[in-house]
């Protein structure tokens, strides 16, 4: 790459994006793209395939600054995430889908579209200096983000955007009146909500997903601490292990012991409306559910809010993670401008604006540990803080499986049946048996 031609690239992306950063709080968070050829492929055309959410009004409302920085014309489209997953689907089981770059939810699709072969390898371009900023590598994402975007081969198909890791809301206020610490441990846990639950003040210790499917990552996040994933290396359920089983003890007990009356219908909504009001003690669920929390306009609880890391289980402490990514079709003619996209929808200027925005959470761990990032964010330091440790203990919260919505209604309905009295033992082993025939058939297909 000619010199001349580097400085102009990376003078026309800083110019571009000055104001931006300013109005942003970025400070100087910005990436280093002088190294990379942005203009090579300048009047390439490339089509985006977006699932609508704050993830993807971001990319979107900044594409002008990509077009500027690449010469790359960029058409994208936003559709609901449902309609999205069956339209990627139809178009890429065609062979000739419309679009180059593809939004994925890793915790659905990850297993479906590495089967089906719809998703090209970027190992060699992420070697590329041509192609990749030196900033860009795979150690800066977590953990569990390189889980999502490889294959068992080892080959990177995606880049991971967007993660969602597991914590525990607490009332501050509720434990001091108790004398309460924040707990360390599953066991410590148990205690604290069931001092904190006082039905005639009508305060509780705990609340979380009731409501079948949505209650599963609840369960994995309990399994995941006795240091079992709900479906093992080999293919095997452990949904019926003993492991499995301590962990419906313990979703059991907790949401029948210590969570308000009706938890059986609670989806995230109902638990952050509950928690919204004061009366809750400890909340588990997911980081972006957090900015509600501290809008006076909302919360009974603003400046009153703990950010705790999930808990060590008797043999792991694990966040359960999930998360989305973004990757290239294997049936597109344009893999290397589409690359350059997908590596600026993941830079750290971008990351940056995402999280400050509250739209989610980077899976680049130099972007969460930023301290100019880290001035413009509007949450607490502690909701930082506990993004970045639960980063350190991330572990997929659902098995890498495709038919994922199956696995989360059977064994969800085997959840909620303990909140009626349901013998743990008996419901996950229903559970199992009802859903391995169907694991069965959608590895052999």
């Amino acid at each position: 790459m000619a010199a001349t031609g580097g400085s102009f690239t990376r003078r026309t992306f800083l110019a571009s994006t000055a104001a931006a950063t300013a109005a942003y709080g970025l400070g100087g968070v910005a990436p280093a793209f002088a190294d990379v050829n942005w203009k090579k492929y300048a009047g390439t055309k490339i089509g985006v395939n977006l699932i609508k959410s704050p993830r993807g009004e971001v990319l979107q409302k900044y594409e002008k600054e990509f077009t500027d920085l690449t010469g790359i014309e960029v058409s994208s489209e936003q559709t609901p995430e449902q309609q999205q997953r069956q339209k990627a689907v139809i178009e890429l089981n065609s062979g000739s889908p419309s679009f180059d770059v593809v939004h994925i939810s890793y915790h659905v699709q990850k297993r479906q579209f590495e089967k089906a072969n719809w998703l090209a390898d970027i190992s060699g371009f992420m070697k590329n200096p041509e192609l990749t900023d030196p900033s860009l590598t795979e150690s800066d994402f977590s953990q569990a983000g390189l889980l999502y975007a490889k294959n068992p081969q080892g080959q990177m198909l995606s880049l991971p955007f967007s993660v969602d890791y597991w914590l525990v809301y607490w009332n501050k206020d509720l434990f001091a009146k108790k004398g309460l610490a924040y707990p360390q441990t599953f066991e410590e846990m148990v205690k604290a909500a069931e001092a904190l639950t006082d039905p005639k003040e009508g305060t509780y210790g705990f609340v979380a997903r009731g409501l079948k499917n949505a209650n599963v990552p609840v369960w994995t996040s309990f399994l995941l601490g006795h240091g079992v994933d709900p479906v093992d290396a080999n293919g095997n359920l452990m949904t019926d292990s003993p492991e499995g089983i301590e962990a419906a003890k313990l979703y059991q007990r907790l949401l029948t012991k210590s969570a308000p009356q009706g938890v059986a219908g609670f989806n995230w909504s109902e638990c952050q409306s509950a928690f919204l009001q004061g009366k809750i003690g400890m909340w588990l669920d997911g980081v972006g559910f957090a900015p509600p929390l501290e809008d006076p306009e909302k919360s009974r609880v603003v400046g009153k809010v703990g950010y705790g890391v999930m808990p060590r289980g008797p043999k792991a402490q694990a966040s359960a993670t999930f998360g989305d990514g973004i990757g290239i079709t294997a049936a597109s003619k344009n893999k290397e401008a589409a690359y350059l996209y997908c590596q600026w929808a993941v830079s750290k200027l971008m990351g940056a604006r995402l999280l400050q925005a509250g739209g989610g959470v980077p899976f680049r761990q130099s972007i969460l540990n930023d301290p100019e990032t880290r001035k413009g964010v509007k949450m607490p330091p502690a909701w930082i803080d506990a993004v970045v440790e639960s980063g350190k203990i991330s572990k997929l919260g659902l098995p890498v499986i495709q038919p994922v919505t199956e696995f989360r209604d059977i064994i969800g309905i085997g959840l909620t049946n303990l909140l009626g009295g349901g013998d743990p033992a008996a419901e996950m082993k229903k559970a199992t048996e009802q859903f391995k025939p169907i694991l069965e058939r959608s590895e052999k297909a």
